[in-house]
């Protein structure tokens, strides 16, 4: 059963329920052309803090290959990120890069991170996450109790990096699992599947 931190900033609050190592697996197929891409994943995922009023995110996965020794995994992909509730950073906010806040912090008690919920009763989200093959994104949502919709509000590629234009990802904590999907347009497609995972806690 998920427990929450007494020290978790109170800003994380919203976003408690994916704190912690996740692991589990997931079905890639993504349609280009007339062709689909499918295979089945391992994945392990970390959504960690550090006292700040974000959260930081890894992802790490390997291809499932009956075939081959289950102990000898092929990596397939990795990405790294930041999450925290979107609201305009003032100056008790450290930044920018290493410079530290001055004053006393806004939203330190729930009360007054009560105050940031969007007309819809949930929290507006800002979601940072790079890719190793040169592909950094910035996703906008929001989280609404155990669930959360992001869309891509700008996606910055490296000269040298394959084609990915915009993506959509969803998670959802269901019956203690964290459900996602992950949607992208690439490689000269438009916006649709590409791939979903099913991931228990491990800590």
């Amino acid at each position: 059963m998920f427990e929450l931190d007494a020290d978790l900033p109170a800003e994380l609050v919203p976003l408690a329920w994916l704190v912690g190592v996740w692991e589990g697996s997931g079905i890639i197929a993504y349609k280009l052309g007339d062709e689909v891409r499918e295979h089945e994943f391992g994945q392990r995922v970390a959504f960690t803090q550090d006292g700040t009023p974000h959260l930081q995110y890894s992802s790490t996965t390997w291809l499932i290959d009956d075939s081959i020794d289950p102990e000898a995994r092929t990596s397939l992909y990795s990405e790294i990120g930041y999450w925290r509730l979107s609201r305009r950073l003032g100056p008790s906010d450290p930044g920018p890069a290493m410079l530290p806040g001055t004053g006393d912090p806004v939203f330190t008690t729930a009360e007054a991170v009560e105050t940031l919920r969007n007309e819809r009763g949930a929290f507006d989200l800002e979601v940072l996450i790079v890719q190793p093959g040169g592909v950094s994104e910035l996703y906008l949502g929001e989280v609404a109790g155990p669930r959360i919709d992001l869309a891509t509000d700008a996606v910055v590629r490296s000269a040298t990096a394959k084609e990915y234009t915009a993506a959509t990802r969803l998670y959802g904590l269901v019956d203690d699992h964290l459900l996602w999907a992950w949607d992208i347009a690439a490689l000269g497609q438009d916006l649709r599947t590409h791939s979903s995972g099913r991931l228990a806690r491990v800590d």
